[in-house]
């Protein structure tokens, strides 16, 4: 099999300043809870058995589990009306907004690229205007790709183990935060390596930011 095209970030334009890479679901916009009020709204349940949702997700008629390409279109339908049901991290807008006077910011979501138009509109209206890419490749290509080995602090946010442990790979002078909700798929998630900080929340995220970009 063919490696997968890498990701084009040129239009992104970064200025002689840090830069902070964030995810977006779960991170900026909270996704799991919703979701689960979503799949109630079709007829499913979610069973917290394990961290997956195929195998999880249940009919509330007979009990049946879906399959995983129809948890995947559920996921996608989801996606399509984004705008209808996803809100923003208490303090987020505000802390991104300070962050924004002297860092770049980068949102990187874990999302296929045809819903992209949805989330820039979501984002806007919540005065998150901020550059987004949107791909399902792994992360540390794309944010190396991004910093370039600038001579500038790089931070980078996410919710998902995997996602950090790539950037640590790719981009090994990044400070990774853990930032995720306490849910109970969060609470069932792979751990992240030794010396990756977690937090639940942006108040506890932001003093870390804050020292590593200004040192």
């Amino acid at each position: 099999m063919d490696a997968p095209l890498e990701l084009d970030v040129s239009h992104i334009r970064l200025r002689e300043r840090p830069l902070i890479v964030c995810d977006v679901d779960d991170v900026v916009l909270h996704f799991f809870a919703p979701f689960l009020t979503f799949i109630d709204s079709e007829g499913y349940e979610f069973l917290p058995r394990s961290f997956r949702l195929t195998g999880n997700i249940v009919s509330k008629d007979n009990g049946s589990a879906l399959e995983e390409k129809d948890v995947h279109r559920l996921i996608e339908v989801f996606f399509e009306v984004q705008e209808q049901w996803q809100t923003p991290f208490e303090r987020v807008v505000d802390t991104l907004g300070e962050f924004s006077k002297d860092a770049d910011i980068v949102f990187l979501t874990a999302m296929p690229p045809q819903f992209w138009a949805q989330r820039r509109r979501l984002l806007d209206r919540l005065e998150l205007a901020y550059p987004l890419l949107a791909s399902l490749q792994p992360k540390g290509p794309i944010v190396r790709s991004l910093h370039r080995q600038r001579a500038m602090p790089v931070a980078f946010v996410d919710d998902m183990a995997h996602n950090l442990h790539s950037v640590s790979d790719h981009v090994p002078e990044c400070l990774l935060i853990n930032l995720k909700p306490d849910s109970v798929v969060h609470r069932m998630a792979p751990a992240v390596a030794a010396g990756i900080p977690e937090a639940n929340e942006w108040s506890q995220a932001a003093p870390l930011i804050q020292a590593h970009i200004v040192r």
